[in-house]
């Protein structure tokens, strides 16, 4: 029988090369004259495959965890599936514009938090009526003005931890039709997230798709019932996340 889900993203074969520029050689105003009219490579140009051939479908009302050790390719391919990489063969196909929020997400350093807020809201889209009533939701949230009025301070004077956990608010704060969320759960105390979590569940309920990349198996097993396991750039196990997440343990404890 034929799956009656509606795909929200579909991952076709996605190989995903980095190119790294690294020191040494030459380098010099003629050299570089020299590289563009003879069209060459730089001698130290370094090709870096990070994804090698992935390919999954993701659907409407699914939380997927994407689990792997450093360096296994699963915030590479967030960000492709954003759209911020462009993939080098395959495909990446996706039902509107993914969100991307991970935890160096660019936020105005030297506004207070409040307006960080406001201009957050307004460029994902919403009006200047539909954000209004919701700065005082997105900051309670946050937590951020639990120890003190932080909201009216330059992000700069936050720690990362709060900074973070507000980039979650404002994402949060949005229907998205794919969220992806890297590491950012990760932050904030036992309460944050717990908030976090039932937003990720409600994001789900409202037939969002949010895909999660975290180093908390515990924050997986709690928002993912499906887990994607990455190792070199491939995908190693793709199921329920209690059976994938056994097969990554017993990996780990080699």
């Amino acid at each position: 029988m034929a799956d009656q889900r509606e795909p929200t993203v579909i991952v076709d074969d996605a190989h995903i090369v980095y190119r790294v520029q690294q020191s040494g050689g030459a380098t010099s105003p003629l050299a570089g004259f020299k590289r563009i009219v003879t069209r060459a490579k730089p001698t130290t140009l370094r090709e870096v495959h990070a994804v090698k051939g992935v390919s999954f479908v993701a659907y409407k009302g699914e939380a997927i965890g994407l689990i792997g050790t450093n360096g296994s390719g699963k915030s590479t391919l967030l960000r492709a599936v954003a759209g911020l990489l462009p993939v080098e063969r395959g495909a990446i196909y996706a039902a509107g514009q993914p969100s991307l929020l991970g935890v160096n997400a660019a936020l105005m350093n030297d506004l207070p938090g409040e307006r960080n807020v406001v201009l957050g809201c307004l460029a994902m889209g919403m009006s200047p009526a539909e954000v209004k009533p919701k700065v005082k939701e997105i900051i309670d949230f946050s937590g951020i003005n639990e120890r003190g009025d932080f909201s009216s301070l330059p992000m700069r004077t936050y720690s990362s931890g709060m900074a973070a956990r507000l980039r979650f608010a404002i994402s949060a704060a949005k229907k998205h039709d794919v969220l992806l969320i890297d590491e950012a759960l990760a932050t904030g105390d036992a309460k944050f997230r717990k908030r976090s979590e039932q937003r990720v569940r409600d994001l789900r309920a409202e037939a969002g798709t949010v895909f999660l990349v975290s180093h908390s198996e515990q924050s997986i097993r709690d928002t993912c019932e499906r887990s994607i396991w990455l190792e070199s750039g491939k995908i190693r196990a793709d199921g329920p996340t209690d059976e994938v997440l056994k097969e990554y343990e017993a990996f780990t404890k080699k």
